[in-house]
Formats: C-alpha cells, sequence, structure tokens
C-alpha cells in the first residue's frame, strides 16, 4: 500500500474516490460573487415592477423588502448546507440526506427542475415583448402583436436548445460580461430615475400610497405581492451548483452569496421607489416592460429606450440559457440514476450533450409558453412568475427543514452555521407564501401540471423497473444529479 501511495501520479485533492479527476477549483471570490449577482438579477425585476405595484400601490417596495427577508433567511439555510456538504446538487441531496425518501428526493428534485422551465418560459416571453418593443412593432401590429411575441418566445427557445444541443459551456467570465448588461439597464435606471427626482418630475408622495386590487385588505395585498415579489430574489440557490469548483467554499461562500443577495436587495428597492415615484401607477401597472416607462418618462426626447430595450434583451436571454441547462441536466441526472425514463439520459455522441433532456424540457417549455399565453391572455408573465417563485418556495420550505433535521449529523469539516431560529423562521414563511392566501389558483394549476407530469414519468420508471428490472426505483448516487 505505501508504494501505491508514493506512486500516484496525481495529489488527493485532484482525484475523486472513483478515481474521476475532481472539478477545478477556479471560482474565486469575486467571481463567486458576480455569478450570485448575476444569477440572481434578470427577469424578475425586469418584468414584474409594475405587477407588484398594481397588487399594493406606490409601497411595492414593501413587498420587495419582505421578500428580500424571506430569501436571505433561506440563503443562510443554504450557506450552512453547502459549507457541511459541499456538492453539487443542491437542495435534492440536503433533503435526501435529511430524509432518505427517494419519492421526496424526486418531488423536490423535479420542483427545482419544473421552476427552471416556469423561469425560462416568463423571461422567454417577457423577451419576446422587449423584442417588440425595440422595433417598434407592437403599436404598428395592434392585435397581432401577442401572436408574433408567443412566435418569437418558441423561435427563442429553439434557439437556445440548438446552442445546447451542439455543447455550449458558459464559463463564469462569460457569465460576468453578461452580469454587466444585465447592472448596466438596472443602473440606467436608476441614473434616469434620479435625474427625474432633481428635475422635479417625479411624485415622491406616491410611494407612500397604498391601493389595492378586488377590495383585499391591506395585510392579504402585501402577500399576494410578496409571493410575486419573491421571483426577483430567486437564483441564488443556483450558486450552490458551484461549491465544487469554488475556491475555499467554506470561508468564501457565506461571505459571496450573503453580500450578492444584499447588493441585488438594495438594487430592486431603489428602482421599485424610483419606479412608481417618476411613472404613474396605472401606466407601470398597466405595461409589459414598466422599466422602459421610467426611461421614457425620466429622459424624454432621447432615444434611449430604444437601446434600453436591447438591454432587457440581453439581460433576460441568459436567464433562459441558464434555466434550460439546469433542466435538461437535471432530467439527464434523474433518468441516469434510474428514476426518470431511460429515453431521457440519452448523449450526442460528438458533442456530449444530453439531447434528450434538452429537448424535452424544451417542448415542456414550449407547451407552457402556448398553454398560458393563450389560457390567460393576460397577466402571463406574473403566472409564470409566480408559479417560479410557489416552486422555489416549496423546495425552500424543505431545505430549512433539513437543516434543523441535519444539526444532528456531525461533519469533520468547519462549517457555517446559521442561528437554529433562522431555519424555523425560513420553514413557516416559505410555506405560508405558497398558501391560498399568497398565490392564485392560477399559480397552483400551473404548478401543479408540471408536478404531475413529473409524477407520470415517476410511475412509469417504477412500474418498468419492478416489472422488467425487477429492482426498486430509488436514487442510487444524490449527490451526482445533473452531471454529464
Amino acid at each position: 500500500m505505501s508504494e501505491t501511495h508514493e506512486t500516484a501520479p496525481a495529489a488527493p485533492d485532484d482525484i475523486e474516490d472513483d478515481g474521476q479527476p475532481a472539478l477545478k477549483k477556479a471560482i474565486t471570490p469575486k467571481l463567486l460573487l458576480l455569478f450570485i449577482v448575476g444569477d440572481i438579477l434578470g427577469t424578475g425585476v425586469y418584468s414584474l415592477t409594475g405587477r407588484v405595484a398594481g397588487e399594493v400601490g406606490g409601497a411595492g417596495w414593501v413587498p420587495i423588502i419582505i421578500a428580500f427577508a424571506v430569501a436571505m433567511v433561506s440563503a443562510l439555510s443554504y450557506v450552512e448546507m453547502v459549507t457541511k456538504y459541499p456538492q453539487a446538487a443542491g437542495a435534492a441531496l440536503y433533503v435526501h440526506k435529511a430524509f432518505g425518501i427517494h419519492f421526496v428526493t424526486f418531488m423536490v428534485t423535479f420542483a427545482v427542475l419544473s421552476s427552471g422551465i416556469t423561469s425560462a418560459s416568463t423571461s422567454a416571453i417577457f423577451l419576446a415583448e422587449n423584442v417588440l418593443k425595440a422595433f417598434s412593432l407592437e403599436e404598428s401590429l395592434g392585435d397581432a402583436a401577442s401572436p408574433l411575441a408567443t412566435t418569437i418566445a418558441l423561435v427563442f427557445l429553439a434557439l437556445v436548445a440548438l446552442i445546447n444541443l451542439r455543447g455550449v459551456s458558459e464559463s463564469v467570465k462569460a457569465n460576468v460580461v453578461l452580469t454587466v448588461i444585465e447592472l448596466t439597464g438596472l443602473a440606467l435606471v436608476i441614473v434616469v430615475g434620479f435625474l427625474a427626482v432633481g428635475r422635479g418630475q417625479a411624485d415622491l408622495s406616491r410611494v407612500v400610497l397604498f391601493e389595492t386590487q378586488d377590495e383585499k385588505g391591506m395585510f392579504m395585498a402585501i402577500i399576494g405581492a410578496t409571493a410575486l415579489a419573491f421571483f426577483s430574489m430567486v437564483g441564488f440557490e443556483d450558486s450552490v451548483n458551484m461549491a465544487e469548483e469554488t475556491v475555499d467554499p467554506v470561508k468564501n461562500f457565506p461571505r459571496a452569496l450573503i453580500t450578492g443577495l444584499s447588493i441585488t436587495g438594495v438594487i430592486y428597492v431603489l428602482i421599485s421607489i424610483l419606479a412608481v415615484a417618476v411613472v404613474p401607477i396605472g401606466r407601470l401597472t398597466e405595461s409589459t416592460t414598466p422599466l422602459l416607462e421610467v426611461v421614457k418618462v425620466g429622459a424624454p426626447g432621447i432615444p434611449i429606450d430604444t437601446i434600453f430595450a436591447f438591454i432587457s434583451i440581453f439581460a433576460v436571454a441568459n436567464t433562459v440559457l441558464i434555466n434550460m441547462m439546469m433542466a435538461s441536466r437535471l432530467l439527464y441526472g434523474m433518468a441516469k440514476q434510474g428514476v426518470l425514463p431511460g429515453f431521457l439520459k440519452g448523449v450526442l455522441r460528438g458533442r456530449r450533450t444530453p439531447w434528450s433532456g434538452i429537448v424535452f424540457s424544451t417542448v415542456l417549455a414550449a407547451v407552457l409558453v402556448l398553454s398560458v399565453r393563450y389560457v390567460l391572455a393576460e397577466g402571463t408573465i406574473a403566472a409564470l412568475g409566480g408559479t417560479t417563485a410557489l416552486l422555489l418556495l416549496a423546495v425552500f420550505g424543505m431545505v430549512n427543514i433539513s437543516v434543523m433535521v441535519l444539526r444532528r449529523d456531525t461533519v469533520d469539516v468547519p462549517h457555517f452555521r446559521t442561528p437554529t431560529v433562522l431555519p424555523i423562521i425560513g420553514a413557516i414563511t416559505s410555506f405560508a407564501l405558497i398558501s391560498p392566501l399568497a398565490q392564485p389558483s392560477q399559480n397552483y394549476v400551473i404548478a401543479g401540471g408540471l408536478l404531475g407530469i413529473g409524477l407520470i414519468l415517476y410511475v412509469i420508471t417504477w412500474s418498468y423497473n419492478r416489472a422488467v428490472r425487477a429492482r426498486r426505483t430509488r436514487f442510487r448516487h444524490p449527490d451526482e444529479l445533473g452531471k454529464d
């Protein structure tokens, strides 16, 4: 044994237990921070600012702050888990370690997958509407604009699928470029907003104005708006998948995740205040591109709105690509584990990309765009964004519970430990925000339909495994989910 150790070609840190090379730890603290900020920024703040204002009036910053607080509590639970178990499977791994119930692990994993598909669908529709704005087609086309926007969204999903099939591998440096584009758009809104305030063109009295729809009470309106605003805060949970490639994750993850979420929280609050101060609430609520309205009103006579529309397109395009990559690889990982039908683990030989997972997730996203777009007609983005938040809030609730359960599981490495009361608060608030008091029925229908598809696939796999392969349907290695 001693001779074997002396002649080993690589250091232990470079080789995994199964003999495969370990992932390269190339993500520095600064790159990790930019990745987190870029992942959180995007479609939510660009598309839902007006919807949140429509729920509570000018005081849209209140549900933004509450959503930030709920996200921060859950983020601290993720920090404890990722520093305790620095592997790439995220919520699926934590829930599996806590409960060891394979069906529960499956449903949590499929909920994460479904949230990625609903988020990508939301972003694709919003991107299409920005394309119409950028080329000034919305007013000239009239009633024909909506079908064209749907077509553009479907074409973009197909384009993303082709990119994924080709084998795109988004590096963190590419994410930095897209993050800069996203920040540029939001910085533009903030600067224009402050200029409007300085010129006396803003009405700051609207910022404290509460107005509710359908005769809702203030409390119920804030809860509903918070559940919707939460969509703007999601994305930080994706960063746990970078744990194995992060330099000293135990030291760097807590600081990067807390700082990144705080930066985005400040940006969102500033924008929610400036947006309602500059643009009348009614106009902001009715617009499909609310931040573009801020730029138009705050900088009249300057053709900056076209530039901003293009910035918005780039900002949300990255959201679609990242979410569809995640969804396809989760499908591949679950099929490889034997908990989804085997046809979903197909890989292109030359490109080594999970083609069947890419095709299936793209078709699912396209069907979702078509069904929601034509069933709801109005409020499509809010419905898909709300469904994304609903699915992830359920996952966050499970992760918070897992933190408390896994406190009895001691590990040999030092790790971050969140105050015990916070996971309790996180679980309660997460589940409260997915209650019927906070969520419209359409969100349950969409989420239930997606999870129902997952359940059907699971039953098919379970029946096949029992009848043909004579084995149980279970996750063999949850920490390997989504890896090629």
